[in-house]
């Protein structure tokens, strides 16, 4: 991955009112995450095992007829943010995705708020404000931290041979955003969407959505990178819809019903 270096002033920002792929607002419009509940999940496991249940944040008492039970459990929306930095703000996601990256996928602990201070203290505030940050100001933090990063145009296959992370920029219904894309196998692409979290789809629908073709890459540090970890594709399972009961192949997999004198 050394050639068609690339380093763009490419940005993610929303405007004023536009919706992000989230269901939030832009800054002028109301803004906010809606609330999912898990109540759902709890009265299901109340019915199956005819006892009391109780939960908390992080655990889920249950108590049957064969004894009590603490099973640890979270939410989808949580399970998506474990190895994804959530953004604070609209025109945040390159701090968060830089964040994201250094923590999850170099082990090198960030944060966006540090991230996001020590890219606007030394960028275009003002084009930061209306834009967003731009693939230049992260190529400076992260040289700044100690790591070298560039563009390169370059197949997502390349990443999968070289076991590397990338920072790619999308464009889901009217909205450009950085993310993280984390894997890449069977068909999928992972991504750590800091508005969503963690998320996968077919690659097809990736190509679709990817703006510009380019990699954004941190190439002095690869024996730390994490790539196609077993973890992150654990928050985006793949549905096992081949394994169903095939319609033309019922009969021997169903019983047949017997009339009488059949017995």
């Amino acid at each position: 991955m050394k050639n068609h270096s690339i380093v763009q002033s490419l940005t993610c920002s929303i405007r004023a009112g536009e919706r992000r792929p989230d269901g939030a607002v832009g800054a002028a419009g109301k803004t906010g995450f809606g609330a999912r509940s898990a109540s759902l999940l709890l009265l299901c496991l109340a019915a199956a095992t005819q006892g009391s249940v109780s939960a908390n944040a992080a655990t889920l008492s249950l108590q049957g007829i064969g004894g009590s039970y603490a099973v640890p459990v979270v939410s989808v929306k949580e399970a998506r943010f474990r190895g994804t930095l959530r953004q604070k703000y609209d025109f945040s996601c390159g701090s968060a995705a830089i964040a994201t990256l250094l923590t999850h996928q170099y082990g090198f602990a960030a944060n966006e708020q540090t991230v996001f201070e020590g890219m606007y203290a030394s960028g275009d505030r003002e084009k930061i404000r209306h834009e967003g940050f731009s693939l230049l100001d992260m190529k400076r933090y992260l040289k700044s931290v100690g790591f070298e990063a560039d563009g390169f145009v370059q197949p997502l296959d390349k990443l999968v041979g070289a076991g590397l992370p990338a920072i790619v920029l999308i464009a889901e219904k009217g909205y450009h955003h950085f993310v993280v894309l984390k894997g890449l196998r069977d068909g999928r692409v992972l991504i750590g969407d800091p508005a969503t979290g963690t998320r996968a789809m077919t690659q097809a629908g990736f190509e679709a959505i990817w703006v510009n073709r380019l990699l954004f890459v941190i190439h002095n540090h690869q024996q730390s990178a994490v790539f196609n970890d077993a973890a992150d594709w654990r928050a985006a399972p793949f549905a096992p819809l081949a394994s169903a009961a095939q319609r033309e192949t019922g009969t021997g997999t169903v019983l047949p019903k017997l009339g009488p004198g059949d017995f």
